[in-house]
């Protein structure tokens, strides 16, 4: 009888992951940002053919009002612009891509990130790939969209998009209505119902007020809202107790800095998860955190590796979901437990 109930306890568990390994998702944050330029169409037609379930594109504004698919609102950490554009800095010394036109934009070449150290390029993540190598665009997100659509029509995929408005603020400062043009252009592409697979996120609460109650009714589509969520103080009340039953009035879902999901003071012999997770699936809210990196120095020190952070996080702490610059590992890490 004991080996019985054994047994049926083995096969229960198994079924259970099996199922929740199903649900859970993987979303290639900039593309495949771990191993081609991030942003670039080459970076995001890699994630698709990893079998990432969604692909994230950060959404700023041009100059003459075209939607480009860019990480910052500047241009100087991801491109050449300085070199062909010396006289163009705003009194910060930054390039803003507000600042340019979508032709002149289209003319810059990307790399990977990169900071400046004494005058000289440094590249941000050394083991990724190499500055100064091939050639690469900054790409508009209607152009991402098209080849992201054409792509599932000659796969036969559905690989959903993950966009992000960039500093609302700063863009409604410069006269610029982002929020809407992003939304009319996700109408534009059939992105239309909470079934489409689609989830628009922003870090401004206030941003995603204004989505919710005015941009979307006025287009008359409804989707999926996600609030991002830092560590940064403006966003403390949305962790406390009854914080996600009051940002459920508004998100759909809610995408965490991963340290606010499992303590970064955690160590392997003691995983302190908070309960910001289980708060917000009983508001309804579905949890992505982000960013799992394998690089050297970005797997905490409480995970062995990057399968073992991966384990916590899917598993211990039921997130739905995550962000990934290595969407291949993530979704070799959730098939490998079905």
């Amino acid at each position: 009888m004991r080996k019985l109930l054994s047994l049926f306890l083995v096969l229960f568990s198994v079924m259970s992951s099996t199922q929740s390994a199903a649900d859970k998702i993987v979303i290639a944050h900039r593309g495949a940002s771990g191993y081609l330029p991030e942003h670039t169409l080459e970076a995001k037609a890699m994630a698709f053919a990893m079998g990432a379930d969604y692909i994230e594109q950060d959404v700023v504004m041009t100059k003459d009002d075209h939607l480009i698919v860019l990480h910052d609102i500047t241009l100087d950490r991801t491109t050449d612009v300085a070199d062909q554009y010396p006289n163009r800095a705003r009194d910060n010394g930054r390039y803003y891509a507000i600042d340019f036109t979508l032709e002149e934009i289209r003319g810059l070449n990307a790399s990977e990130g990169f900071r400046l150290i004494d005058g000289e390029r440094v590249q941000g993540y050394e083991n990724r790939f190499p500055m100064g190598s091939s050639s690469f665009r900054v790409p508009t997100f209607e152009e991402e969209i098209q080849m992201i659509q054409g792509l599932n029509k000659s796969t036969g995929n559905d690989i959903g998009i993950y966009p992000e408005i960039k500093q609302p603020e700063f863009h409604r400062e410069e006269g610029k209505d982002i929020s809407t043009a992003v939304v009319n252009m996700l109408k534009d592409y059939s992105y239309t119902t909470k079934e489409d697979k689609v989830f628009l996120q922003t870090f401004s609460f206030a941003e995603l007020e204004i989505i919710k109650s005015e941009i979307l009714p006025a287009a008359a589509i409804d989707i999926n809202l996600v609030q991002l969520i830092g560590g940064e103080s403006s966003y403390a009340w949305m962790l406390e107790a009854d914080g996600m039953s009051k940002l459920a009035e508004f998100a759909d879902g809610i995408g965490p800095e991963k340290g606010l999901v499992i303590e970064r003071s955690s160590t392997r012999g003691n995983l302190n998860i908070t309960a910001l997770v289980e708060r917000a699936h009983a508001a309804g809210l579905q949890v992505h955190p982000y960013t799992y990196r394998l690089d050297p120095g970005q797997v905490p020190d409480y995970a062995e590796d990057f399968e073992d952070l991966l384990q916590q996080h899917y598993f211990e702490a039921d997130v739905d979901g995550l962000f990934t610059d290595f969407p291949d590992r993530a979704v070799k890490f959730l098939q490998a437990n079905q």
